[in-house]
């Protein structure tokens, strides 16, 4: 339970998390070690949804740098080099791909990531599918229904975190903001 959201701009991209983890239980955790954003090598990824495998996506991968060529396409680059290397890296570490499909769970998300490329942005699925918003806003976690609302009410991306704070009770600041430019 999170909020996270993105906003794809011309030269650069811009994601923004909350500070507060929710587990199963309705247990709150807040520490300023616990960041929903982390820089992966050249790459931002932030998660919400399961613990696990954010954290493991977040401090254990080693993601394969970008060549000169995949900065000519890095749509292809995410999907053809960097979801592989992070479904083995998530499967190394003991992440089950196949939990839950046997008793009929396969339906609900389990994870969401956005990760930055490059300066811009890709929202990652749980089954390592990936989408882009021709709108230039993201969101992944229990309040970015609120904050997309807001992104797209016209909103600047601090008051669309407020405004999912205010509503959604597994969000609270202070925010983490991050930002990366296109190279």
């Amino acid at each position: 339970m999170t909020t996270i959201i993105g906003v794809q701009y011309d030269d650069s991209c811009l994601l923004m998390a909350d500070n507060q983890v929710t587990l199963d239980g309705g247990r709150r955790y807040k520490h300023p070690d616990m960041k929903k954003i982390s820089k992966v090598g050249e790459y931002l990824v932030a998660g919400s949804g399961e613990v696990a495998p954010c954290d493991i996506a977040q401090h254990l991968w080693n993601p394969p740098a970008m060549t000169a060529k995949d900065r000519k396409n890095t749509y292809h680059f995410v999907i053809a080099k960097l979801m592989p290397s992070l479904r083995k890296c998530l499967e190394d570490n003991g992440f089950d791909f196949n939990e839950g499909k046997e008793d009929g769970k396969s339906g609900e998300s389990r994870f969401n990531l956005l990760i930055a490329v490059n300066g811009q942005l890709f929202d990652v699925a749980d089954d390592m599918s990936v989408c882009m918003s021709d709108a230039g806003f993201y969101g992944v976690g229990s309040g970015s229904p609120y904050a997309l609302g807001a992104l797209y009410a016209g909103v600047k991306p601090e008051k669309a975190m407020a405004v999912a704070e205010r509503i959604d009770v597994n969000t609270s600041g202070p925010f983490q903001i991050e930002r990366q430019l296109k190279k």
